[in-house]
């Protein structure tokens, strides 16, 4: 079995190996990786407590013939948040330094421009506000994608997946302001 030697967060000297048979990685690792998990998770509850497709005012609107079916949505998003949580943890489980705070602080924030897109979206019926959200969600992963490459190239490409949806999603939702103008506040 080939093991890739990698520094971690741990303070002690030279690096650990990072594979699930190292018991001095292990316990920090899991913790961590829970962690991300948690946040992700909590996004997605956050989002999904809002995102429905049927309510009248979802089905009301005017939408792009190449809208994805509602049932896509759910296991898309899934894998999605799995690659953001494995992302974030792989980034916090590189040495500590700049650049790893400037990938964690964009990490942090793309999440909360997520979970905020659905409310702004579902809940509050603002289509066009949404769309400006998704914007700032687009830029923040791009710059999330940009500060973990210096950090943890394979991290920087779990998230691809993730930039190429949501650029998808403002097409969508770009698509959806300009046929219901009504709608946009």
């Amino acid at each position: 079995m080939e093991t890739c030697w990698e520094p971690s967060t741990r303070t002690v000297p030279g690096p650990v190996r990072r594979t699930a048979l190292n018991p001095t990685l292990r316990t920090e690792s899991v913790v961590a990786l829970t962690a991300f998990g948690a946040l992700t998770a909590g996004a997605a509850w956050v989002g999904a407590r809002r995102s429905t497709a049927d309510t009248r005012w979802f089905r009301r609107l005017r939408k792009p013939p190449f809208q994805p079916p509602p049932r896509a949505f759910g296991p898309v998003w899934t894998a999605l948040y799995a690659l953001i949580a494995l992302s974030g943890w792989r980034v916090w489980t590189a040495p500590s330094g700049p650049a790893r705070s400037r990938a964690l602080g964009w990490w942090g924030v793309q999440l909360g421009l997520n979970a905020a897109w659905s409310w702004l979206f579902f809940a509050r019926h603002e289509p066009r506000r949404a769309l400006a959200d998704n914007l700032a969600l687009l830029g923040s992963i791009g710059a999330y994608v940009a500060a973990t490459r210096e950090v943890d190239r394979p991290a920087a490409w779990m998230v691809a997946p993730y930039l190429a949806w949501v650029g998808f999603a403002n097409v969508l939702n770009g698509e959806i302001v300009r046929r219901n103008p009504r709608e946009s506040h």
